[in-house]
């Protein structure tokens, strides 16, 4: 059986953590999962999301994947913890699952000179309170700022992520966010769609307030991951392949991640709500 590296997300965001982790370690088979036919999370339940993810992390596991990672924040804030706790043991011990809020918390601390920091996400991920609940671990002097941003998913999966449309809607959430605290001196992307949207928020926001997207540091992280679990390093197979799944329209899905990926894709439809 293949030891591949899952990457799943509600859509097509995580297809920004993708390719950054390829670029890094290109050596690696991967193999993408996009619940698209149910995206976006960030509006769902708990109790929805989590069985939502579980049924990605099953599907993957059952692919061949050994590591799965979790490019969705929504999935990671609110499934995560209880998959490696709940989940994981009768799904085989020697398969991992991580997400992407720790890695992104993880590079906050040296960034951060006011120890004032801004989180742009969807309301779930907001609301879920993980991105504050990490930060206070790891720095506990930090003080958070977060403002749920509704429209910035659909305008990406719609292609108005350049529009003049969206200048709108980035600029009042940038604006919002800095208006409750004028101190914050860096911003956190906590969604992986937001990256397409990058240059209608460089555009409104201000000189000296960094922005972090999420990509590099998700994938720096696996790598230092790799390196502290040679046992998992050593069973990954190296092909270089890359592979998509999507819960919806192979057609769509493909017109999409290209966008995403800068490279033509084709993708396998699957059913995760089959028995």
């Amino acid at each position: 059986m293949d030891n591949l590296i899952g990457v799943f997300d509600s859509g097509y965001g995580g297809l920004t953590i993708l390719r950054q982790i390829r670029q890094l370690l290109p050596q690696y088979d991967y193999l993408y999962l996009g619940d698209n036919a149910r995206a976006p999370y960030g509006s769902h339940s708990y109790d929805i999301i989590y069985r939502y993810t579980l049924q990605a992390v099953e599907e993957l596991f059952r692919r061949g994947c050994r590591l799965v990672i979790l490019a969705c924040n929504t999935a990671s804030a609110k499934a995560l913890r209880t998959i490696q706790q709940n989940d994981l043991p009768a799904l085989g011990e020697y398969r991992r699952v991580l997400g992407v809020i720790r890695p992104t918390v993880e590079a906050i601390g040296p960034l951060t000179k006011t120890r004032h920091v801004g989180l742009l996400a969807t309301a779930g991920t907001v609301n879920s309170g993980s991105y504050a609940m990490e930060l206070h671990k790891l720095s506990p002097d930090i003080e958070l700022t977060s403002q749920a941003c509704p429209m910035w998913v659909p305008l990406v999966e719609n292609y108005e992520f350049d529009s003049p449309g969206a200048d709108y809607f980035v600029r009042k959430r940038i604006e919002g966010i800095l208006r409750l605290d004028p101190q914050i001196d860096t911003l956190i992307l906590g969604c992986t769609h937001y990256p397409l949207l990058m240059n209608k928020i460089i555009k409104y926001t201000p000189p000296g307030v960094r922005i972090v997207p999420q990509g590099e540091y998700v994938a720096a992280s696996l790598r230092d991951y790799l390196k502290r679990h040679p046992e998992m390093e050593e069973a990954l197979s190296r092909r270089g392949t890359c592979h998509y799944l999507t819960t919806e329209s192979a057609e769509k899905f493909n017109q999409s991640a290209a966008l995403f990926m800068h490279e033509n894709v084709k993708a396998e439809v699957v059913d995760l709500e089959r028995k």
